[in-house]
């Protein structure tokens, strides 16, 4: 018989390691990348320690024989009070606290009264009462803590109905609902008092402070957005959109485009530290009794409504149909005078928050103003770059005055219109040379004009009314840029008004 040879693959010991390399390299990733989140935020760490040390001061009350013996297995119930009421600020610990103890309370004293009513209506119906009590307190609860007013107490009406039922139930079976219910609140307070006493002790992490820092932080954002959206826009070459559905919201070049984005969404996070530092006691900075935090969430509604507008200038900046880069050149000088104006007031008003000092800002506010007009008395007189056909000559036949009543004169000006006009295209140029100039030059929408007149050469006439079309379109997209600049500057108004009420409600000191 012949042998039948098998080879079997082995594995030399200098292949082995590419895996447990990889695997290694990943692991070292993971630990860097929680690595840079600590160094980061820091406040994520001390709420973790100081849960962890609330848990343990509770649990001591259980794992030590002389305490357990005073307050008996219940004890258990503080321990899960200080996990759940526990959170990262205080004024969220203050609420959640709050919320427990007022449900408990409340579902403890249902509880005794359908105990009662149960008992007294004999073996039989006993069960029965107590089984609609619970349908009824859970159909009542369930329907109030999606009531708009009554959003804010979900959690209490949650407690109510679990407590509710844990103590009719347990009292039903050990005969004692009135003990079941004192025990529970007890060890309830036990719970929630430590849990108070750790996160206002122990490295506090104020909401107010939280809210103060983010108001902040969503103005400088508000700014810088605006200022890096306009100098995109200006740049020569950056007419090319580059918007596609593979980089939407992925902007590498624009890092303070995804700040602008988070000051959007950041209403219900602005509310909801408002919400919880109206539970907090006077501290740091904010010693005022009754504090306007509400106030704060009116400010960022404002800078929210500002936000909108840089927004829409992104959406100009990054859109298929572009203004010639010559032409935005036109009025480069206005626009950029008035977006660091505009950028200068909203940091000022960021700052006087920050530092909780009301400043003088009418040379600012004036000189906002001041640049805002030239850029809409420069709009007006330079009006025909934007609806004057490239084909057609811009020069007027005779003079024009402008609404000042001063003489124009286009041929002292005809140099500069040279320059200016959408594409530097003159009349004496004859209309097939403008065009394959003007469209591999111009990035307009649809694209495919381009080959369509590359391919049909000899129907100029035919395409003539369609790359006016085209032109027109593109000339007004600077237009619709500059008005939402205006409208921003507009926004801005309401701005310094909410922001000067907060100043006169929280009494900032005069700069």
């Amino acid at each position: 018989m012949e042998s039948i040879k098998i080879n079997i693959p082995t594995t030399t010991k200098s292949e082995l390691p590419e895996s447990g390399i990889k695997s290694g390299s990943r692991d070292w990733f993971q630990i860097q990348r929680v690595w840079k989140f600590c160094k980061e935020d820091n406040s994520s760490i001390i709420f973790a320690l100081k849960v962890g040390l609330a848990v343990l001061l509770v649990s001591l009350l259980e794992l030590f024989k002389a305490p357990y013996q005073v307050f008996g297995p219940n004890i258990i119930w503080a321990t899960l009070t200080a996990v759940l009421v526990f959170e990262f600020t205080v004024g969220a610990t203050f609420n959640r606290g709050f919320n427990r103890a007022l449900g408990s309370l409340l579902a403890g004293i249902m509880a005794i009264a359908v105990a009662q009513i149960a008992l007294c209506s004999g073996h039989v119906a006993e069960p029965i009462i107590i089984g609609l009590s619970i349908f009824f307190i859970a159909v009542i609860t369930s329907f109030m803590k999606m009531w708009p007013s009554l959003v804010q107490y979900e959690y209490c009406f949650r407690i109510i109905l679990a407590t509710h039922c844990l103590i009719i139930v347990s009292g039903y079976r050990m005969g004692n609902p009135i003990r079941t219910m004192i025990d529970r609140l007890y060890a309830i307070a036990i719970g929630g008092m430590i849990s108070v006493l750790v996160n206002v002790s122990v490295f506090p992490i104020w909401a107010g402070e939280q809210l103060h820092k983010e108001l902040v932080k969503n103005f400088h954002s508000v700014a810088d957005s605006l200022e890096e959206c306009v100098k995109i826009y200006l740049e020569e070459g950056s007419q090319k959109s580059k918007f596609t559905t593979a980089s939407i919201d992925e902007f590498v070049d624009e890092p303070a485009y995804k700040k602008c984005l988070s000051t959007l969404s950041s209403g219900p996070k602005l509310e909801a530290l408002a919400d919880s530092a109206k539970w907090e006691p006077p501290h740091g900075r904010f010693l005022q009794f009754l504090y306007p935090w509400s106030q704060y969430v009116e400010v960022g509604a404002v800078l929210r409504h500002c936000a909108y507008e840089v927004m829409a200038l992104h959406s100009i900046v990054h859109a298929e149909i572009q203004a010639p880069y010559n032409l935005r050149a036109v009025f480069r000088s206005e626009i950029q005078e008035v977006v660091n104006q505009a950028a200068e007031l909203v940091r000022i008003l960021g700052r006087d928050i920050s530092s909780m000092k009301s400043t003088l800002k009418n040379s600012h506010i004036n000189k906002l103003h001041s640049s805002t007009e030239m850029l809409q008395r420069s709009m007006h007189l330079h009006s025909y770059l934007l609806i004057t056909p490239t084909f057609e000559s811009p020069f007027p036949d005779k003079l024009k005055t402008d609404q000042t009543g001063m003489v124009k004169h286009p041929e002292k000006n005809s140099h500069l219109l040279a320059q200016n006009i959408p594409n530097g295209i003159m009349p004496s140029i004859p209309p097939e040379q403008s065009m394959r100039k003007q469209l591999r030059r111009q990035y307009s929408w649809p694209c495919s004009e381009v080959g369509a007149f590359e391919e049909n050469i000899g129907t100029t006439t035919e395409l003539l009314p369609r790359m006016r079309a085209l032109e027109s379109t593109a000339a007004l997209s600077l237009a619709n840029f500059i008005s939402s600049l205006v409208e921003f500057v507009a926004r801005v108004d309401h701005l310094i008004e909410a922001v000067d009420k907060l100043s006169k409600m929280a009494k900032f000191k005069p700069h």
